[in-house]
């Protein structure tokens, strides 16, 4: 059938489960055309929303199109489509933020009710309902395993070579779980294709489209010296003895300084081979696996530029054996995680001196994409690192704050934090420690001196082991608010 006709069989208020995890084998036609109904319902004067769980991020084929019809009811664990943002900003699309292992668990509990329809982009399918899945897994286990009725977009862009290179392993639920298989970051537990009931499928979509992943940006001066800050611990934890010989696979997380951190790994010398253990692979991660600095990966999705995913397609026999992709709540998981001593290497958008982590909320209000898989892997990490530039907009915002506006990871979970200007190692330390370690590390030096003013603040007030000053905690935040510029806090009118 027609994408179009796909959309005409969902109706307002379907709940709706989609493969992939970031764009990567997210399908692409069926929600253009489902965002096209909506709008012509609502011009028609009648309601029209769905509900939409996926692994992770999808791509303007889906938030971006379903957003600017206003079509979404609810949405989750993820997004960072600028137009579905507003929308959550906004309070027109309820959106709750889940950490990336649990969405499929719960789904499976019960708590968010049934899956109506399950959408799945394929590489191939036989009639019995052995999929291979495309270039991201996500939670469509789970979604197809409960969904009422499946659709398809077989799409001929993905090789059938794909087969292999997906690991489909869903855990029991309790009382009845036991521990999952993987004892090495290469091992595989479950099966190379996802088996569906074929009786679910009511239409397969033919479709012919690359997943539209634009490569990153060149790498500014700010994230290679990140890069090299995280490279240049990492490797005084190696000389030291503290990692061992054969070293610990790595987890990153997505976008520039990530990469930054990748191609720097890539270009030393001191530190051995290493597997990652992740969610997301990106273009840097290839060029590691054709070095040979990189001798496998794990992940859920495998977040290339087109132009990166051709020469995978181009050259799978190489690739085929190095790469495995394997479900949300495996690819994050924190019994494996914490089994394998995976180093997290994730961002943040600020930290505060005590060691707190924002990962979501601008100036603490605004959502910006969500938690992702941070905390999967920061909470269960032989080490846990967060890394940001020091200051934004040029100084008008540092990005280590007094407290941040909001928490997503205590400072239990978060051992070292990097910026452009050091590195803080956090572990081992008292609250006071850990604030001139990070101030006098890693803040920018223009927002030292004011740093250092509310910690002494604190520390000469009213005492406490963490010394907070309630009232001027949001002193940062607030000067921004009222003058754009986080350098004009003045401490003395709150007191």
């Amino acid at each position: 059938m027609t994408a179009e006709e796909a959309a005409e069989m969902i109706p307002n208020g379907a709940t709706i489960g989609l493969s992939g995890f970031t764009a990567p084998g997210t399908p692409k036609f069926i929600s253009e055309a489902l965002a096209a109904k909506a709008v012509r319902e609502h011009e028609a004067g009648r309601p029209f929303k769905i509900n939409l769980f996926t692994g992770a991020s999808t791509s303007d084929h889906v938030d971006g199109a379903l957003s600017r019809a206003n079509a979404y009811n609810m949405r989750a664990p993820y997004q960072n489509v600028p137009d579905l943002r507003k929308r959550i900003n906004a309070h027109d699309c309820h959106y709750f933020d889940r950490h990336l292992s649990e969405m499929a668990q719960e789904v499976r509990y019960g708590t968010y009710g049934d899956i109506d329809f399950a959408i799945i982009e394929a590489a191939d399918i036989t009639p019995d309902g052995e999929v291979v899945l495309g270039c991201g897994v996500g939670n469509i286990p789970t979604y197809a395993k409960l969904a009422k009725h499946i659709f398809i977009e077989l799409n001929d862009k993905l090789p059938k070579s794909l087969l292999g290179m997906h690991d489909i392993y869903l855990p029991d639920d309790p009382p009845y779980r036991r521990e999952i298989p993987i004892f090495a970051a290469n091992d595989r537990a479950g099966s190379p294709i996802l088996k569906i009931d074929p009786a679910k499928v009511i239409g397969i979509v033919r479709t012919s489209s690359y997943d539209g992943v634009k490569p990153f940006t060149a790498v500014d001066e700010v994230s290679k010296q990140i890069g090299s800050n995280v490279v240049r611990f990492l490797l005084s934890e190696y000389k030291s003895g503290r990692l061992p010989k054969e070293f610990l696979p790595l987890q990153s997380g997505v976008g520039n300084v990530a990469n930054a951190v990748l191609y720097d790994l890539g270009e030393s010398t001191e530190l051995p081979p290493f597997m990652m253990y992740t969610e997301v692979i990106q273009d840097a991660v290839l060029e590691l696996l054709k070095k040979g600095k990189c001798t496998f990966a794990s992940t859920c999705s495998m977040t290339f530029s087109d132009a990166t995913e051709e020469k995978l397609f181009a050259d799978m026999d190489f690739f085929h054996d190095k790469i495995l992709m394997r479900p949300a709540e495996i690819s994050n998981n924190p019994e494996v995680i914490r089994r394998l001593g995976v180093i997290a290497m994730n961002t943040a958008l600020e930290a505060d001196i005590f060691g707190a982590v924002n990962s979501t909320h601008v100036l603490g209000t605004k959502m910006m994409n969500g938690i992702g898989g941070s905390g999967d892997f920061t909470r269960n990490a032989y080490l846990s690192i967060f890394s940001c530039p020091s200051v934004s907009k040029g100084g008008l915002i540092s990005n280590i704050v007094p407290m941040v506006a909001h928490a997503d990871h205590s400072e239990h979970s978060v051992d070292i934090i990097v910026t452009d200007q050091g590195i803080a190692d956090l572990r081992h330390k008292d609250p006071v420690d850990r604030a001139r370690e990070i101030i006098n590390n890693c803040a920018h030096p223009m927002y030292r001196e004011l740093l250092t003013e509310y910690l002494e603040m604190g520390i000469n007030g009213r005492g406490g082991q963490t010394p907070h000053t309630l009232q001027t905690s949001f002193a940062f935040h607030d000067a921004f608010n009222q003058t754009g510029d986080m350098r004009n806090t003045d401490f003395g009118k709150y007191v």
